[in-house]
């Protein structure tokens, strides 16, 4: 069994969405003054490699901690649209893979714009899902669809269509992926698990996946 680590490490250098401030860090506690080491960490929940909860974009929507920890993994498959030279992904773009998608808790979308992460163009004109292909996708079972970008929508949104047509059907997603070029061409196993804050709209996950040899 192989374990490929698909998160960001997050560090005061974590980019963070435009008008999010940046972690901060401290160490209130030290081995040589108290005896230990423990840190204080200061970060949104949206921070990172994280999880989007329903309660995020809509006021009736589901905290993370209100979901079974089994919604958190699952059998995955990933997507590879690095082809793609335009700022939207199209139901033409996924209908080839309806019989695949069937057959998976969480839908990996691999544009590869995770090469960009640290620097300025990782905001800027990055594909996102067109509504109809959102609203099909709504169409399937999945537990969650995951990206390789800061989010599923434009950074200029103030509407958030795709967060609402996913989110309002409790498909959780999942952003700021990176390695997907790492995954094998078939399906495999995929672990994404928030940490249990009490109404969480959101909170950063160690996401990884689990393949054969």
């Amino acid at each position: 069994m192989k374990t490929i680590d698909l998160s960001h490490t997050i560090s005061i250098e974590t980019p963070v969405y435009p008008g999010t401030e940046p972690p901060v860090f401290s160490t209130p506690c030290t081995i040589e003054n108290q005896g230990f080491l423990e840190k204080r960490i200061t970060l949104f929940s949206h921070t990172g490699t994280h999880m989007d909860a329903p309660s995020h974009i809509l006021s009736d929507g589901k905290s993370l901690d209100r979901f079974p920890a089994e919604k958190f993994m699952g059998k995955a498959a990933v997507i590879n649209l690095t082809h793609i030279d335009r700022l939207e992904i199209t139901y033409r773009d996924l209908i080839q893979y309806e019989s695949l998608i069937m057959k998976i808790d969480f839908l990996l979308l691999y544009t590869g714009w995770y090469l960009k992460w640290g620097k300025d163009d990782y905001f800027k004109e990055y594909p996102v899902l067109t509504a109809e292909a959102a609203r099909w996708l709504a169409g399937f079972p999945l537990k969650g669809i995951g990206v390789d970008m800061i989010s599923v929508d434009r950074t200029d949104t103030d509407t958030y269509p795709i967060h609402r047509i996913l989110l309002q059907n409790e498909i959780l997603l999942v952003e700021n992926l990176t390695a997907l070029s790492e995954l094998p061409d078939m399906i495999f196993s995929f672990c994404c698990f928030p940490l249990k804050i009490k109404d969480a709209d959101g909170s950063p996950v160690r996401a990884t996946a689990l393949t054969s040899e």
